[in-house]
């Protein structure tokens, strides 16, 4: 499948975007996985295993926080307009809703002063004092604050943690059996950055709010290997008969492919970003690790790519503009599969 997509992943590699990854391409039933590169760097070149697990980093939110407010509110439990405020009390704005949230249009002023100092409790609080600017509504902001606080009105929702949530209400259905907050074997896990002070960070997440948040993070914190996200993706992409159980209706995967951030010329659905294609729309989420999920529901398609591109070295920019590449060129070979 996709053989100028694959190409262009070796090409990756060869020019040390990342030290290895992993990817999927999937067809209906049909699903191929390649292993390409090494896991590991430091503190000796280690050679990439199957069902080894990733620090997904933000596909959290989708995989996790997303999904279990679409479940809510398919139970009747929140309504997409309802104010934060009419969850979380203790927050200021009556304006921020819970949409608002998800589509990353609150404009929350998100600095925090000593944040990474803070304890759990401290930023929670802190997190939760913050207030929108002008543009709410009006810009699409990408942002970790939102799906934090769509965690925190989970737990108020539900009187579980946001992990506690995801192992009952995701992970368990869809045996997701070895994706988890709190993975017990660092050595099945792949290592991300060498951080200054924490060294070589394997096992542990990346993220700096998630690490002090633990399993009250709604916007990183996930480990998983990609036979669990396939699962997860299957789930989300066939709308008939499927072995796992169906923990999202056909109507609401229906309703993502819409514009639900209602901001000119940057669409955003729940949770989920938005490529167009042709008349359709495209679901697709990164984690700042090396990660992305793209999924067409409509099709029953997608393409997932899970890589440790923090280790050694955090390059951002260089690692945006080459995933959009190739993220461009796999959509072009899918639209042309389409066309034949």
């Amino acid at each position: 499948m996709y053989p100028e997509t694959q190409k262009k992943i070796a090409e990756m590699l060869e020019g040390n975007v990342f030290p290895g990854a992993a990817y999927t391409f999937i067809d209906k039933e049909k699903t191929e996985t390649r292993l390409i590169g090494s896991a590991a760097i430091l503190p000796e070149r280690e050679d990439l295993r199957e069902g080894m697990l990733y620090d997904v980093a933000s596909l959290t939110k989708v995989i996790v926080t997303n999904t279990l407010l679409l479940r809510l509110h398919e139970e009747g439990k929140i309504n997409f307009e309802d104010p934060v405020q009419a969850h979380l009390p203790a927050f200021r704005s009556g304006s921020v809703t819970i949409r608002h949230l998800m589509t990353h249009t609150s404009d929350l002023k998100g600095y925090i002063k000593n944040r990474d100092a803070l304890s759990a409790e401290e930023l929670a609080a802190a997190l939760i004092s913050l207030e929108p600017g002008g543009n709410l509504g009006k810009k699409v902001v990408y942002t970790d604050t939102g799906l934090i606080l769509a965690g925190f009105i989970i737990e108020k929702l539900t009187g579980k943690s946001v992990e506690e949530n995801f192992e009952q209400r995701i992970k368990q259905p869809l045996a997701m059996t070895d994706s988890s907050y709190r993975p017990t074997d660092p050595m099945r896990c792949v290592p991300t950055q060498n951080h200054p002070s924490r060294g070589v960070i394997r096992g542990s997440v990346h993220d700096p709010k998630a690490l002090i948040l633990g399993g009250h993070c709604g916007s990183a914190g996930l480990f998983a290997p990609m036979q669990d996200l396939i699962r997860f993706s299957q789930m989300m992409l066939h709308f008939g008969e499927w072995e796992g159980q169906r923990i999202l209706r056909k109507e609401t995967v229906q309703a993502l492919l819409q514009d639900w951030g209602k901001v000119q010329g940057q669409p955003r659905s729940l949770g989920w970003n938005l490529f167009q294609d042709g008349e359709d729309f495209v679901l697709w989420h990164t984690g700042y690790t090396g990660t992305f999920m793209i999924l067409d529901p409509n099709r029953q398609k997608g393409f997932l790519l899970l890589s440790n591109r923090v280790h050694l070295e955090d390059r951002r920019p260089e690692w945006i503009a080459v995933r959009d590449e190739l993220i461009a060129i796999c959509l072009k070979e899918a639209h042309e599969e389409k066309a034949e």
